[in-house]
């Protein structure tokens, strides 16, 4: 049944979510769910850009390495530059080229690519197309997190899905409380619902379980507090915008499956004939 599922048109989603409310998780699934779904996460482009040392890279790492925040500019052209390599962006209409190549490292980043050397993305006399086609679906991970961000998305492509997941505060304590890691492998654990076989001990080494230096509940308060600030306008945004959609549950197992109606009813084409 999963691998007849298409899609009818392109999704291009940002799910947001306090920390712990299991956003990774949902991504994979519908990532598994729905094969023509890619992911784009601002923080892989970065690093990926900045290992390769791509003009963008270059760029960056000189930031990072000032002590500077990356800018937001640069974060949007790092997303879009990945989209024009996949073909899922085209310039405006009566506009020349975006002077594409095979990579990004030969990618010639001239006076004419407007999206890399304009002091501000806003300048664009026209925004870019975007492709339509189901392949071309993704779930933007890392970037909009603020209102003045998503603004700026908005301007250049066009998200058609904002998920808000909401999982009640103590039930995420209770879930942190009660994980534990094997560092060497990264296999977690939980007491609640995926106890190891043996308390305190990894199921296939049988070395000592222990806890992040982040699980604790005062650390994830603090958090929660930095993620509701900019959220909330965040979602305002979204929800003016007219694309938002809320979905709540205890549990990943609980949210996933009305995340999928709601995925499906909006963008699959349903099951095909064999």
């Amino acid at each position: 049944m999963l691998n007849n599922m298409g899609l009818s048109k392109a999704a291009r989603i940002i799910l947001v979510g306090a920390p712990g409310v299991g956003k990774g998780t949902q991504a994979e699934r519908l990532l598994q769910r729905f094969p023509q779904l890619s992911a784009i996460s601002s923080g892989d482009l970065l690093r990926d850009n900045v290992k390769n040392q791509t003009p963008l890279g270059i760029k960056a790492e000189s930031a990072i390495k000032s002590g500077a925040l990356v800018p937001d500019a640069m974060i949007l052209r790092l997303i879009l530059h990945e989209l024009k390599h996949r073909g899922w962006i085209q310039p405006p209409k009566g506009t020349v080229g975006l002077n594409l190549s095979t990579t990004a490292r030969e990618q010639d980043f001239g006076a004419e690519d407007h999206f890399v050397n304009s002091p501000t993305l806003a300048n664009l006399a026209a925004p870019p197309r975007t492709s339509d086609d189901p392949s071309a679906s993704f779930i933007l991970d890392g970037f909009p997190r603020t209102a003045g961000q998503a603004g700026q998305l908005d301007n250049l492509i066009p998200i058609n899905l904002v998920v808000s997941l909401r999982t009640p505060a103590e039930v995420i304590i209770e879930r942190i409380a009660g994980r534990w890691v094997h560092a060497p492998s990264g296999r977690v654990y939980n007491t609640t619902f995926n106890a190891p076989k043996v308390a305190g001990r990894d199921d296939i080494t049988g070395e000592k379980l222990t806890k992040r230096e982040d699980d604790d509940e005062e650390t994830w308060m603090n958090r929660l507090a930095k993620f509701e600030e900019t959220s909330e306008p965040l979602l305002n945004h979204y929800a003016q915008k007219g694309v938002l959609w809320e979905v709540s549950g205890n549990s990943s197992d609980e949210i996933s499956p009305k995340l999928f109606k709601e995925f499906e009813e909006r963008f699959a084409e349903g099951p095909r004939d064999p």
